[in-house]
């Protein structure tokens, strides 16, 4: 067993998410943490809601609330929709927390103290008409390095290298489409090329990564320039230094507190729990998380900040980087064990667009469709390893073709003739299995490690493809021995035999999509007449602030329960009633539906 953090992506708390967020960093995340707290592991999964920046301040304005109220109100959407998808978090909280500010506040001054955040006057960007601050990701305009005409005030999405606003040609407001003015101001800076040596060594140590990242990761390293970690904001975490502190009009910059939060909400998490120091087992570099291993995942707008920016803020405060220094108060920490990041999911062609129509939110989905309809159709066709298109009528084929016919037709008509020949799980026949019984146990059982080896390197697109691969060799099977031609009392011994082998497949089948399928798994269990929790939810709490701020929602849970990832047998007489179908067969009306309310 090892610790295993599963360190999710924040998502922003400027609005609802829609389908092609949680395709990203939701479930993908999820699979991977069920799978592995059923293979014995222990697991962290830690996240929450991003709440600070200009552009929760701009909405807020424009709507006629606090930052806090805005928060607030989309902290609780998510939250919801979050569990409504079954997403396992051990905590999912937020950023405004007090306890987040004080941990931020404490890797700021570790990094400053280590001489990692230098104070620059520099040219910052703000609004003419309105003298705010516009922040890096509201400016864009042509690439210089590249040419590129959308480049983003902080980055090039085209040739992927960090900027600075006052680089780019043509700058303009993506708020008002106005061209900024350029004034200086004095903020503090992250000194990334004074990090770049031990960031360079520790990317060569990677194994497994997927190659599209280590290979943009260290692209990146060659031309690191210094980046401001500090803004002219009004909403934000102070700046923990003399002079500074008590200032209303400048903050540390959101991308730096995100980041932070991975290690903030393990520290809530572990006080919550009774225990303040448990964090240590999954963030010590240190004798205590020896055996850690930490996955981050994130969409691949993201990559830079988790395999290059949260690095770099880690070594420099574990003292680790050109100008040595030592480990902040508390300890020297863990660096990423991988970063697994999705590609772009698309609907119907286009970019998702919220202003354009081009969105489905989650909750808009889960108000029509099962959660588990849509967590097959990510496992099986999501964004994994390339861009992604989500239409309508492949995802009609794939719940009906797929859940429905296949793995839903398996288990109904397993069930159904067992409950109604035998009202109970039959025993095996004396005379014994035939080859054709061996086979399919053993290509289900051999299934375990196949499907949880994939899962654990990421590939969960082949994982479920191998799963659903073993449910049709045992739909198969029910149809070529055709257990309902066994009337006669002296065929009922054979009959009983091959039902009590497809049962025991639909079991061992079903804690092999339970990570996948979680809300249907825990419905076969009990179709199967097993009692308790077999996939365990997480369930929202609200809580009060650890250090005496508001109260909010979080989404924890109890995942020590629930079934283990192995074969085990089924019980011979277990009472089994007439079951009732487990997923939903669409009409195809609904390709027409949707489409209707896209516009398209």
């Amino acid at each position: 067993m090892s610790h295993v953090l599963a360190a999710v992506a924040w998502p922003y708390a400027n609005g609802p998410r829609h389908i092609g967020h949680v395709s990203g960093f939701g479930v993908p995340s999820d699979v991977f943490s069920r799978y592995m707290r059923m293979a014995g592991h222990d697991v962290l999964m830690v996240s929450g809601t991003d709440e600070h920046g200009t552009p929760i301040q701009v909405q807020a304005d424009n709507e006629g609330v606090t930052p806090r109220e805005l928060a607030d109100r989309y902290n609780r959407v998510i939250v919801e929709d979050l569990a409504g998808l079954g997403l396992s978090y051990d905590l999912f909280t937020r950023t405004t927390t007090r306890n987040h500010y004080a941990v931020v506040q404490d890797v700021f001054e570790g990094l400053h103290r280590n001489g990692y955040i230098v104070a620059k006057t520099t040219l910052g960007a703000i609004s003419p008409s309105t003298g705010r601050t516009l922040p890096d990701r509201y400016i864009e305009g042509t690439c210089p390095i590249c040419g590129y005409d959308g480049a983003r005030g902080d980055q090039c999405d085209n040739c992927g290298n960090q900027l600075d606003p006052v680089d780019l040609v043509n700058p303009r407001s993506k708020i008002n489409g106005e061209t900024p003015q350029f004034v200086e101001t004095e903020h503090f800076f992250l000194d990334l090329p004074a990090l770049a040596e031990a960031l360079g060594r520790w990317l060569d140590t990677r194994e497994g990564w997927r190659p599209n990242v280590l290979r943009f990761s260290k692209n990146l390293l060659d031309d690191l320039q210094p980046r401001a970690i500090t803004r002219d904001l009004e909403w934000g975490v102070p700046i923990p230094l003399e002079g500074w502190r008590d200032r209303a009009d400048k903050r540390i910059y959101v991308w730096f507190d995100a980041v932070i939060g991975y290690l903030s909400a393990s520290i809530e998490w572990a006080r919550r729990s009774g225990d303040p120091d448990a964090w240590r087992r999954w963030w010590a570099a240190d004798a205590e998380g020896k055996d850690a291993r930490g996955y981050y995942f994130m969409g691949k707008d993201n990559i830079v900040f988790h395999s290059v920016i949260w690095p770099a803020l880690l070594l420099g405060y574990s003292g680790e980087g050109d100008r040595d220094g030592d480990p902040g108060d508390l300890g020297r920490l863990n660096l990423p064990t991988e970063v697994v990041s999705s590609e772009y999911l698309t609907m119907e062609g286009r970019k998702f667009s919220s202003s354009r129509r081009v969105v489905i939110y989650v909750r808009d989905f889960l108000a029509r469709y099962d959660a588990d309809a849509l967590r097959y159709f990510i496992a099986a066709a999501g964004p994994e390893s390339n861009d992604t298109d989500f239409t309508w009528a492949e995802f009609l084929r794939r719940n009906n073709d797929e859940l429905v016919a296949g793995w839903g037709n398996l288990v109904n008509r397993s069930i159904s003739m067992a409950a109604k020949n035998f009202g109970a799980i039959p025993p095996v026949d004396p005379a014994g299995l035939t080859d054709a019984d061996r086979a399919l146990l053993d290509t289900v059982r051999a299934a375990f490690a196949t499907v949880g080896d994939l899962i654990s390197k990421h590939r969960q697109k082949a994982a479920i493809a191998e799963a659903m691969r073993a449910v049709a060799e045992a739909n198969k099977y029910l149809s070529d021995q055709t257990p309902w031609k066994l009337k006669g009392e002296d065929e009922k011994p054979r009959m009983g035999t091959i039902l009590h082998v497809a049962l025991q497949a639909v079991s061992d089948l079903n804690t092999l999509l339970t990570p996948f399928l979680p809300h249907s798994a825990q419905k076969v269990h009990e179709q199967l007449g097993g009692t308790g929790v077999h996939a365990p939810m997480p369930q929202i709490v609200e809580v009060e602030d650890l250090d005496g701020g508001p109260a909010y929602p979080v989404l924890t849970g109890d995942y020590s329960v629930g079934a283990r990832w192995e074969s085990v047998p089924v019980e011979v007489g277990r009472p089994l009633a007439p079951p009732k179908p487990v997923f939903r067969k669409l009409d195809p009306s609904i390709v027409d539906e949707e489409l209707e309310r896209l516009g398209a």
